[in-house]
Order: C-alpha cells, then sequence, then structure tokens
C-alpha cells in the first residue's frame, strides 16, 4: 500500500512510484535498442549501396580500361538470333631479340568460342596449329611456298588472314577477336587464385631459349599458378623426346582439360569477390576488338551455363608431309558435325523450318509509324531471303512494338529467324484471313534491322 502513495520531491513533483521507475527504464531501453537497430539497418544499407558503387566502378575502370582500338573493328552477329564467334588466339612472344615486334609473333593456340542463343549452348573449338592453309607467299629466304601452317598466317598477313582460314574451315563468320600473350594469360590466371590440376604424366623439359622449365611428376595435384599453367598447357615432350604421341593433338587434349578445371572454377559463386582482380588483369592484358559491353553479355550469358552446355572441340584432319614437314588436312566433309552445331539454327526446330517454302508464303508488311519507308525496307529483307509474295502497306493506328501475326505454328522459328522481331500472335484481322503472315511494324523496329 505504501509504495503506491504519492510522494513529493522539494520542489513540489510527484516522484516516480518503483513500477513507474521500471517501467520508464525499460521505456528508455527499448528506445535504445530501436536506435542502435535503426543504426544498424542504415550502416547495412550503406555498406550495401557502396558495394553496388564499387561494382560500377571496376565495371566502368574494366570497361574503359580494355584494348579494343588495335584489331580493327569488330562485325556484331546480323540479329540477335545468330550465334556469336570469337576467334581467341594465343601469342607467342616472336623473336625474344626484337621485343614488341608484334608481326613476327605466331598464333601458338587457336580457338573459337561460339554461343548460339537459340540452343543456349557454347562450344570451344581448338584448330590444332598445324592445320594446312594455301596462301602464295615467300620465305623469307626467297623460296615460294603455297602451302603453310595455320599458326604462321598472323605472321603472313596478320587478323585478316587469320580470320579469313578459320572462318572458311568452320563455314562460319568471325565476329570478334580476343589476343592473348603468355604475360596475360599467366596474370588472369593469377588474379583468380590459380586451377589445381591433377598431373596424369611426367613432364620434364628445359629451353633455356624461351626461359621455359617445365617439371611435373605424374599422379601429383598441382595448384597451377599463372607461370605453372602456362607450362602445363605448352608441354608437348620432354628433353629426352617421350611425351604425347600424337604432339599437338594431345597438347590440345591438355588444354582443354585445363579450359574445363579453369571454367568451374570461374562459374562458382566465390568467384565474385576475385572480380576486382580479375577484371583489372584482363583489361590491361588482353586485347580485342570486342566492344565491352558485348564482352560482359556474352561473359554473363557463359556463366549461366551448367558444365553441359560448353562443348570442347577439335577440328580433326589427316597428316600429311608436304616440304618435309607435318600438316593436318582437314576436310569439311569429315568435319560436318562440328560445323553444323556452331550453326545459329535450333535443331529442335529444323525440321519443320526446312518444309517451309519461302516462296509459296503470302505476306503483308504493315507499317504502323510515320517513319516513311520502313515496311519496304522490310519487305526487301524478306525478298532477299527467298520470299516471293510480299505485300506492304499502313495500319489505321499507331503500333508501339512490333509484332508477327500468324495462324500457323510452324512458321514462328522462321520468322523470327529472319526478321528479328520476337513477339508472335494469331491473326487477329478478318481482312487479312487470306495471308500467311501479318507484320506490322512499330516504334520500336529498326530501319537497318
Amino acid at each position: 500500500m505504501g509504495s503506491s502513495r504519492e510522494v513529493n520531491d522539494s520542489r513540489g513533483r510527484r516522484r516516480l512510484t518503483r513500477e513507474e521507475q521500471i517501467k520508464r527504464r525499460r521505456a528508455i531501453e527499448a528506445r535504445k535498442k530501436k536506435r542502435r537497430r535503426k543504426r544498424i539497418v542504415v550502416s547495412i544499407i550503406a555498406i550495401f549501396i557502396a558495394l553496388i558503387f564499387g561494382g560500377l566502378f571496376y565495371a566502368y575502370s574494366f570497361i574503359s580500361g580494355l584494348k579494343t582500338n588495335n584489331l580493327g573493328t569488330g562485325i556484331p552477329p546480323a540479329s540477335k538470333n545468330d550465334s556469336i564467334n570469337v576467334l581467341v588466339l594465343g601469342m607467342d612472344i616472336g623473336d625474344a631479340d626484337i621485343e614488341g615486334n608484334k608481326s613476327i609473333r605466331r598464333s601458338d593456340t587457336i580457338m573459337v568460342l561460339n554461343y548460339n542463343p537459340n540452343t543456349k549452348k557454347a562450344h570451344i573449338v581448338s584448330i590444332p596449329r598445324d592445320t594446312l592453309i594455301e596462301v602464295d607467299a615467300y620465305l623469307d629466304t626467297g623460296e615460294y611456298r603455297r602451302y603453310w601452317k595455320i599458326n604462321t598466317a598472323y605472321v603472313l598477313g596478320g587478323e585478316e588472314e587469320i580470320t579469313m582460314h578459320v572462318e572458311s574451315l568452320l563455314d562460319i563468320d568471325i565476329n570478334y577477336i580476343v589476343e592473348v600473350d603468355y604475360d596475360a594469360f599467366r596474370s588472369i590466371i593469377d588474379s583468380i587464385g590459380g586451377v589445381e590440376m591433377t598431373i596424369e604424366q611426367d613432364m620434364f623439359y628445359d629451353d633455356d631459349a624461351q626461359n621455359l622449365h617445365i617439371n611435373f611428376k605424374a599422379g601429383e595435384t598441382v595448384l597451377l599458378d599463372g607461370e605453372k599453367a602456362e607450362e602445363f598447357i605448352r608441354w608437348r615432350k620432354n628433353n629426352d623426346g617421350s611425351g604425347l604421341a600424337d604432339a599437338d593433338l594431345a597438347r590440345i587434349k591438355n588444354q582443354q582439360l585445363f579450359i574445363s578445371k579453369l571454367l568451374d572454377k570461374v562459374m562458382s559463386p566465390s568467384i565474385v569477390f576475385k572480380a576486382p582482380k580479375i577484371l583489372n588483369a584482363i583489361s590491361e592484358n588482353v586485347e580485342t576488338n570486342m566492344p565491352a559491353k558485348e564482352l560482359v553479355s556474352l561473359g554473363m550469358k557463359i556463366m549461366r551455363l551448367k558444365s553441359s552446355d560448353i562443348i570442347m572441340t577439335t577440328l580433326q584432319g589427316e597428316p600429311q608431309y608436304i616440304y618435309g614437314e607435318s600438316f593436318l588436312v582437314a576436310d569439311k566433309e569429315y568435319n560436318m558435325d562440328l560445323i553444323n552445331s556452331l550453326s545459329s539454327d535450333d535443331p529442335s526446330s529444323a525440321s519443320n523450318i526446312t518444309t517451309i517454302k519461302r516462296e509459296d508464303l503470302k505476306v503483308i508488311v504493315l507499317n504502323g509509324t510515320n517513319i516513311s519507308g520502313l515496311a519496304s525496307t522490310a519487305r526487301d529483307k524478306l525478298l532477299a531471303r527467298g520470299y516471293e509474295n510480299v505485300e506492304v502497306g499502313n495500319t489505321t493506328e499507331a503500333v508501339n512494338k512490333s509484332v508477327i501475326q500468324t495462324n500457323n505454328k510452324d512458321l514462328k522459328d522462321l520468322l523470327k529467324k529472319d526478321i528479328d522481331i520476337e513477339k508472335i500472335e494469331k491473326i487477329s484481322g478478318s481482312e487479312y484471313k487470306d495471308y500467311d503472315i501479318v507484320i506490322l511494324l512499330g516504334e520500336d523496329y529498326n530501319l537497318f534491322n
């Protein structure tokens, strides 16, 4: 009873009872905890924002730092449904006594990275450096030669020469080139923290002229840093003559095994913490004519693939001796499965597409914009692809998003390939019931598609 009695202090103010004091202290503590939680939340948000801006800064530094001006202009795919082909060249140092003279370098490693947006698969195709090419050229001694190994194409005519031969061998169009020398390779491998490999056979090789010293024992598991990784992918034979029976082709198998392990590490979630070092290593050491935005976009697409969707293959051929040297003579018929796998077409829709004759289809293209000549441009594109019955006109109402209308579901994949419009629906207007295809061009349609 006494605890609830009112008590006044010396100024006549009512003193708080014990229960009231406890409640007040609890309220004060609750307010303090709330402020602490708020500060923690604000700090977390600030850190998160800092990480975002830090990531953007590194991305911007990467985009700004790429060496994109030394290899000419890349050629982007004609449409977003076409495969993208990147020629990757691993360059040697050329003549060690003439440092900086890139014209005498050879392409020690030749690969094509092919990404098909239709199948969502990537192919990494290795081209043996002994593959035969035909070039009318002369040796330094003045001797005329017609047949050369493809790794000399760079010396004979630079990027244009080697690109031409790779395109001919694989029946593709090369969109971009990436050149990586051994300094760049070592730097990139070091930036990801190395790659762990199990050594399958003894590798002992010393070459003082190239400053190359390889020493691996069969059965050991080694974390390969940049220098050791270079030694692993370059090794072909030991000083005593033992080693790989089929030389360059067997070395390609080692390279592909290494790439497989490298991709496993790069595609693991933990790699994000090493992204700044990786981006810096690439921007400082790699030369390409691929815009940084496209390079990042392609990298992200490949990162999202399953390992089973990244396929590594090698161009095949028959060995022949010419000029007393061993050449690999590739035959297109023998490599037809490989060549077909690099096509932009989606194999799942190929059977339907091949039964459709473009010349039998009745098409009308309607311009739903104020852009003069848009429908005529699209018509000319269809005519060039084999359509023969194509009319043009204008819509009565403005169209924002382009659309293909057809009641034949088998035409969908063909039309996406031919006109590069994603949205497809059934024909809506009764006045167009006699047409197989109605194409409505909207504001989003690019005149230069």
